[in-house]
């Protein structure tokens, strides 16, 4: 009985595991940033954007991987609700980092002055509506229609930063018009889950091809350490 109980969780155990990969991966590229940032703007930028991604993240995803190889318990489902919150709002300030990345790899790239606009105000009004009791975050079945109000702004945030990395499309030889295509495919995984993971829980395994489309990102970082 152990052992099919055992074995019925092994897709959990599988996602435990690679969630531990993940927020290792994240721990690790912080330091090496920051141990070689020295003067660099860019590379400390890039460090503290890791570290708010990782540190966030982790909210949501240990207890995920307690759940995994102990068992669901009120106590894990109230860490991973809040965690779901907190992980929402560095998610949001990781975006606002990128774009001050972006402004100091490309401060010689035009841009439309109302964006950073756009990117402060749609930043802020997802981390309040994120801060809203109806969402239900410590419920499992949470708020679908809240779970569109706040990701509404976000995907604006999101936008902006694709626009202004394919503004920049490869100016310094740096490749970076690709951070354009990795932020689409980590949104395009990630609403699906937001619209339709409760009912089918299967949708949620969306959200490992957008943790590796932030990996993506942190490696294109890591790919300017002695360039920049």
């Amino acid at each position: 009985m152990k052992q099919e109980k055992t074995k019925s969780r092994m897709p959990q155990i599988g996602e435990a595991v690679f969630c531990i990969a993940y927020l290792v991966f994240d721990l690790i590229a912080a330091i090496v940033f920051l141990s070689n940032a020295g003067g660099s703007r860019i590379l400390n930028l890039f460090g503290v954007l890791t570290l708010v991604l990782g540190g966030g993240d982790a909210f949501h995803l240990v207890p995920r991987i307690i759940k995994a190889f102990r068992g669901d318990s009120p106590k894990v489902e109230w860490w991973a609700g809040l965690g779901l919150m907190v992980s929402s709002i560095t998610m949001t300030v990781f975006y606002v980092l990128l774009f001050y990345v972006w402004k100091a790899i490309f401060p010689q790239v035009a841009y439309p002055g109302f964006l950073p606009v756009l990117i402060w105000v749609s930043a802020v009004l997802r981390i309040v509506l994120c801060l809203f009791p109806q969402n239900n975050w410590f419920s499992p079945e949470g708020d679908p229609a809240w779970g569109i109000y706040r990701n509404l702004p976000f995907a604006v945030t999101g936008l902006c930063l694709v626009v202004l990395f394919f503004l920049s499309g490869n100016t310094g030889g740096y490749g970076l018009w690709m951070m354009a295509v990795a932020i689409i495919i980590s949104f395009a995984c990630y609403f699906p889950v937001v619209l339709w993971a409760k009912k089918k829980p299967m949708v949620g395994m969306l959200m490992m091809p957008k943790t590796m489309a932030y990996i993506w990102m942190i490696s294109m970082g890591l790919g300017l350490i002695g360039r920049v």
